[in-house]
């Protein structure tokens, strides 16, 4: 007896040192029940957020994310577009580090909304990672926008100059030129790193705005991040945030960054989905609170860090459904935004490109990174433009008499050279210098020399009469 105590004893003695975790027992929930795009799920408390796996049978699982929850139940969407569900399936809680690639590997790449490769050019061959969420920059450190950017776009950097840091929307309806728009920014645009997201487009424009768009020299200092329409709405989110998240990584780096999202409206339209999914009341023509808490805290990411060694200069488009420039995402956007450049469908319709609306559009930044010579200049060609504007049914019926008005006159007299001025083709970067002088042309036309004989007194004097300066 003595021998098996000493034996047991020495058989414990063996175990000394090893692992003692607790393995705690795993919980698994029960599908109960799908309306749309939720799945309701009893039997889990997990925060919102958490991750869980749907088991669909030995060879599939679907991947989801908690939403909401009620009253003892737990509400799940896809992240991915799934099938294949059936009451009482296994949902099991997994292990999820919200991590994300970032480098320079990145470069020339397109990535989804996961941060996977789809341009079948093999893995992104980076093992640096940060996590999704930024730890954000108190507003009264951040660096004031102070510097000019240079868009290569005449009509943009004369009269609707854009600073470094600053956050654009470029509302539009559909077909007016937008992506075109975006396309020559990424060309023209002085910038280190161009980060391009595009949310929620159909899947043959993602494909064409690389090929023919962007084109090969523009992909080679970008980063596009694609969620076409037909991914869950949580991926198409999910992609507008890590296209801000890289813009942030490479401002970190001290990095000048250009970030393009199309669009705000479709990221508004995923966050609409989410919550009317799971009941939360709408409040503005189908939009519930949320969608409008969602839309700050996305755009207020960019800007300029604290110390002003980096930047991230945004342009978000919005789609105006319907060219409804009161459209509640549209009307959100131009309030938090720092200035919005409104495209025009008359013009469009007319073939002026871009068919950016003076009138419309603002820059607020503006009157801090230009001078007040230029802001002068700037002020005269909208007055002048919007002069024309005002009289223009008057002057195609003829029922304008010259000479009734001097800046009327003006405005007809200079509008073909304005025209001309506010046009540009798709392969012509025209740069910051360049596009002052020739708005400076425009508004101060030279005149021919004439010679004029003026008596004073006994003698005769030659004036050479000058044209008065526009301001």
């Amino acid at each position: 007896m003595a021998i098996k105590r000493q034996s047991f004893t020495q058989r414990l003695a063996n175990y000394e040192g090893q692992d003692k975790t607790v393995l705690e027992p795993q919980v698994i929930g029960k599908l109960v029940r799908v309306v749309g795009m939720v799945l309701e799920v009893v039997g889990l408390e997990l925060s919102i957020g958490c991750r869980c796996l749907v088991i669909c049978d030995d060879q599939r699982s679907i991947e989801t994310e908690v939403v909401g929850f009620s009253e003892g139940k737990l509400f799940l969407m896809p992240i991915e577009t799934g099938v294949g569900l059936k009451p009482g399936l296994q949902v099991v809680p997994i292990a999820h580090e919200d991590k994300v690639p970032v480098g320079e590997c990145l470069l020339g790449r397109v990535i989804d909304g996961a941060g996977r490769p789809l341009d079948g050019k093999g893995s992104l061959g980076n093992e640096k990672t940060i996590g999704m969420q930024a730890e954000l920059i108190n507003p009264l450190e951040r660096q004031p926008i102070s510097a000019v950017l240079d868009v290569g776009i005449r009509s943009i950097n004369s009269a609707l100059t854009v600073g470094r840091g600053q956050r654009l929307g470029l509302f539009a309806g559909s077909g007016v030129g937008k992506s075109v728009l975006l396309g020559m920014m990424t060309r023209f645009t002085e910038a280190d790193v161009i980060v391009v997201g595009l949310i929620g487009e159909r899947g043959r424009e993602v494909k064409e705005f690389i090929d023919h768009v962007l084109d090969e020299e523009g992909l080679k200092r970008s980063v596009v991040v694609a969620s076409p329409a037909d991914d869950a709405p949580l991926m198409r989110m999910r992609a507008a945030m890590l296209a801000t998240r890289l813009a942030e990584s490479f401002r970190d780096e001290g990095k000048h960054v250009l970030l393009l999202m199309d669009s705000l409206t479709r990221y508004a339209q995923a966050q609409r989905e989410i919550a009317l999914s799971i009941n939360e009341p709408p409040a503005t023509k189908g939009y519930p609170p949320s969608v409008f808490a969602k839309i700050p805290q996305l755009v207020e990411r960019a800007g300029n860090d604290a110390d002003g060694s980096g930047s991230v200069t945004a342009f978000y488009t919005v789609l105006t459904e319907g060219d409804d420039l009161q459209d509640p995402v549209a009307d959100a956007a131009r309030a938090i935004l720092d200035g919005h450049l409104v495209l025009s469908r008359t013009l469009a319709d007319e073939g002026h490109y871009p068919a950016i609306d003076l009138e419309g559009s603002i820059s607020r930044a503006m009157p801090s990174v230009v001078s007040a010579e230029h802001m002068q200049l700037a002020q005269r060609l909208r007055h002048l433009y919007s002069r024309y504007q005002q009289s223009r049914d008057l002057i195609n019926v003829g029922a304008y008499v010259p000479g009734s008005d001097p800046e009327t006159d003006a405005a007809i007299e200079r509008l073909p050279v304005i025209r001309q001025f506010l046009q540009q083709s798709l392969n012509e970067a025209v740069n910051f210098g360049t596009s002052l002088a020739q708005l400076h042309a425009v508004l101060n036309p030279p005149v021919p020399e004439q010679s004029q004989r003026v008596e004073n007194g006994n003698s005769g004097n030659t004036i050479n009469p000058q044209a008065p300066a526009v301001y």
